[in-house]
């Protein structure tokens, strides 16, 4: 986890002085701030610098992994890595909701964001409880 808290620290740093050049540049062409660019660029530095101090909480909290040693073994770091479904629609489904959200929110269709957020909820129920119902469950469960 050292080198991903790292790696997003020196991200954030490096929005947040691109953050204060863009609005000084801005602010000597054309006499004020261009705010939209300004923002993006600060809240962008939040979450990259929200994300580097998860890293580092948990870097601090767990032992070295081989990725995070220079003297570690490249079989060290063999073994499984987790469960990766071979084939599930869930996904798809959830990018079908969240779309019909998105375009509820960017037309201001009220109904169509509740639309979209109710499936939005569904799909992801599916997706999490796929392997816990239905012709996938396993027999432990």
């Amino acid at each position: 986890m050292k080198t991903e808290w790292r790696v997003f620290s020196i991200v954030a740093g490096f929005l947040l002085l691109v953050a204060g050049v863009y609005a000084a540049w801005t602010s000597a062409e054309s006499g004020r701030v261009e705010w939209v660019g300004t923002t993006a660029l600060v809240l962008s530095f939040g979450l990259c610098g929200m994300c580097g101090g998860f890293f580092w909480f948990v870097s601090r909290r767990i032992d070295p992994r081989p990725e995070d040693r220079p003297d570690a073994e490249i079989s060290e770091g063999a073994g499984e890595v987790g469960f990766f479904s071979p084939g599930s629609y869930w996904p798809f489904g959830l990018a079908i909701a969240a779309t019909i959200a998105a375009a509820g929110l960017a037309f201001w269709q009220l109904w169509l964001v509740v639309a979209g957020l109710v499936a939005v909820v569904f799909a992801a129920c599916g997706l999490l409880f796929e392997y816990y119902s239905g012709t996938r469950r396993t027999a432990e469960h």
